[in-house]
């Protein structure tokens, strides 16, 4: 893992991400890129594109320059390469841009996640590059002193479009020898019989090269409740999970998973687009 791309807004929970970031590039030689999206408010935008408020912008990217070397210069960030950039674009469009030009393997995200109407209308910026990010992303959502990845739950239906996310899950692995816990959720609504699911789980592994893991099949009343709470019971480090990027009406008809597990769960999660 040679790059890992941390956004920050400066705020708590990006700290928390930066520090977890840390502690990953620490242990894999990799170099930080360090990004902070610079939004203006919208009458100065419009006055930017008129050309009459040049000083007024050089005023915000100074002052968000000046912040960014603060942050870069934290003690756990010692020892280690980070590239600073203030980019003024919308955030998710400044992220997946920068993704390319740096050519990041990781995204580590802080979150606070949100509910209600609040969540339905509005959403996150990490729930939308989660949502649109063809490079994993890890998201942070409390501080984390010791970051460790032993033992990882990776919820799926098991079909042939998560192979291509699971490999690059098996690759996360290898940097903490992590053991993997395959887990099938089953509910009122996606009820499949035992010997259904399991051999589901078996035909998808066996094309893996894979020894420490293993296979559960949880019930519970719907599939993000049954990934949290099967977490809990088994005291899982990070919750491992594919995202379709769906967008618009389709999106909210079909829900996402992993979307809201970005909001709900506590665990750090960590997720593939398919």
């Amino acid at each position: 893992m040679k790059r890992i791309l941390v956004p920050t807004d400066f705020s708590e929970h990006a700290e928390d991400a930066l520090k977890v970031a840390a502690q990953i590039a620490k242990k894999n030689n990799s170099e930080l890129i360090l990004l902070h999206m610079l939004e203006l408010p919208q009458q100065s935008n419009d006055a930017i594109m008129g050309g009459t408020s040049i000083p007024e912008t050089m005023l915000f990217m100074k002052k968000a320059n000046e912040t960014l070397d603060e942050v870069a210069s934290r003690d756990y960030l010692e020892g280690i390469p980070v590239t600073e950039i203030v980019k003024m674009d919308k955030p998710i469009h400044g992220i997946t841009q920068i993704s390319k030009d740096y050519d990041i393997d990781l995204i580590v995200m802080g979150s606070h996640g949100s509910s209600g109407v609040e969540e339905l209308l509005i959403g996150s910026n990490t729930e939308k590059v989660v949502r649109n990010s063809e490079i994993p992303v890890l998201v942070i959502k409390k501080n984390i002193p010791n970051f460790n990845a032993a033992n990882i739950v990776f919820a799926s239906d098991f079909s042939d479009e998560a192979k291509k996310p699971f490999e690059k899950l098996l690759n996360f692995t290898k940097l903490f020898d992590s053991k993997l816990h395959l887990v099938t959720i089953c509910t009122p609504n996606s009820f499949k019989p035992t010997h259904i699911s399991e051999e589901a789980m078996n035909d998808f592994i066996e094309e893996f090269d894979i020894s420490n893991y293993t296979t559960q099949i949880y019930n519970d009343t719907n599939i993000e409740k049954g990934i949290i709470n099967f977490s809990n019971k088994i005291d899982a480090d990070v919750i491992g999970m594919c995202t379709h990027g769906r967008t618009g009406f389709a999106h909210f008809f079909n829900g996402s998973i992993s979307e809201g597990l970005v909001n709900h769960a506590i665990k750090p999660v960590i997720t593939f687009k398919i």
